[in-house]
């Protein structure tokens, strides 16, 4: 079976993971710095970690203090945790259609759906490829909003060779098994802005207050700390942190592999009709996280099937986030985004991970030929 996406774990991750498993501390020690240090190094930016992409949302939207009835206007093609955690604020999202070229929001279409409860703008960086960021910044400068950047998908990417996680208000990073380096579950947050970034870390450190400078009780003694927001423990364990410290340093060769899968599908799928390749904008440099070809002639769902059936996994993403029933329920019936309902309906991830051999890259592409070729 080739799976759509896998982690890469090798000896030196293993050995990584022991030592941290042997240590005097399995969370709340000093791996955790360690790994915000290497991150914050790489995205030039200060940053917290979490235990998942999802906490790093909530903590994010924490930090802006978003309140019921405040406004965030999202993309529909993304995972849900998007929207989801701002709508545990109470927030209601206002969804705005997608550029066809890169799945991304559509910077041109957000100001006509600004209102007075607008609060932010959360862009996603669709399969690795960055948002028009500095176009969003633009926009959320001029009506006062935050800018938060769900970058779930492109830990190592750069926009106009800027990376990703120094541009935004508040930029979100996921470590899950298929994403650019793992840490099993985890997340991170990162900002320039370390007002916001220290709200953000209060909320995902259960709201804790240790420095004495801050108390407003009198302390008991040196055990003494308090709580002077309510927040949630969303901490990354050490364990996990030597894990992400191994695996950040090899972003280099992870990127390089990725990026050769992609042009090697560019090259090798070039030719096929039935297909319509992804695009790289020339602000671009992406990690590539996914690789999405768009099936034409409804045969989406076909070619899907078939490359099931030769144990190919390709994969759908995403679900327009408004179809969750959910979503529904909470009266999102009328929402319809036509550029994000024709990208899902086309919309198709390949293969690609580090754990791909050059056969099996030749297997797929051998096998999307057949299918395009009998479907002629």
């Amino acid at each position: 079976m080739i799976s759509y996406g896998q982690q890469h774990i090798d000896k030196k991750d293993i050995k990584a993971v022991i030592r941290a498993l042997k240590s005097d501390s399995l969370t709340i020690g000093p791996l955790i710095s360690d790994f915000e240090s290497k991150i914050s190094e790489l995205i030039k930016a200060d940053c917290f970690v979490v235990s998942s992409g999802t906490a790093a949302l909530h903590c994010a939207y924490a930090a802006i203090d978003l309140q019921p009835g405040d406004e965030v206007i999202t993309t529909p093609i993304t995972f849900v945790s998007t929207a989801s955690t701002a709508m545990h604020f109470g927030a209601k999202i206002v969804f705005c259609d997608i550029d066809p070229r890169t799945g991304n929001m559509n910077p041109d279409l957000v100001e006509s759906l600004i209102s007075d409860k607008t609060k932010a703008i959360t862009v996603v960086d669709f399969a690795g490829h960055p948002a028009d960021l500095l176009e969003f910044r633009r926009i959320a400068d001029k009506f006062g909003l935050f800018l938060i950047e769900d970058a779930a998908h492109s830990f190592g990417s750069k926009y106009r060779n800027i990376p990703v996680g120094s541009i935004a208000d508040l930029t979100i990073f996921s470590f899950f098994p298929t994403k650019n380096i793992t840490t099993a579950e985890g997340g991170a947050v990162s900002s320039t802005n370390l007002g916001l970034l220290d709200k953000a870390r209060k909320f995902g450190r259960q709201g804790l207050v240790r420095d004495k400078d801050k108390f407003i009780n009198q302390p008991d003694g040196p055990w003494h700390q308090e709580v002077h927001h309510i927040g949630l423990n969303y901490r990354l364990p050490d364990v996990l942190c030597s894990l992400g410290i191994s695996q950040i340093a090899k972003i280099d060769k992870f990127k390089s592999r990725r990026n050769e899968i992609f042009n090697f599908y560019q090259e090798s799928l070039s030719n096929i009709s039935l297909l319509k390749l992804p695009t790289v904008e020339k602000y671009a440099e992406p990690f590539w996280h996914l690789y999405p070809v768009r099936v034409k002639n409804n045969q989406r769902n076909a070619l899907h099937r078939f490359l099931w059936s030769c144990d190919i996994r390709a994969q759908v993403n995403y679900v327009p986030v408004y179809h969750h029933p959910v979503f529904k329920n909470l009266g999102y019936k009328s929402i319809f985004c036509p550029e994000a309902e024709d990208f899902y309906q086309e919309e198709l991830s390949l293969p690609i991970h580090l754990g791909l051999s050059s056969k099996d890259l030749d297997l797929i592409v051998k096998k999307l030929v057949l299918f395009a070729g009998n479907t002629n």
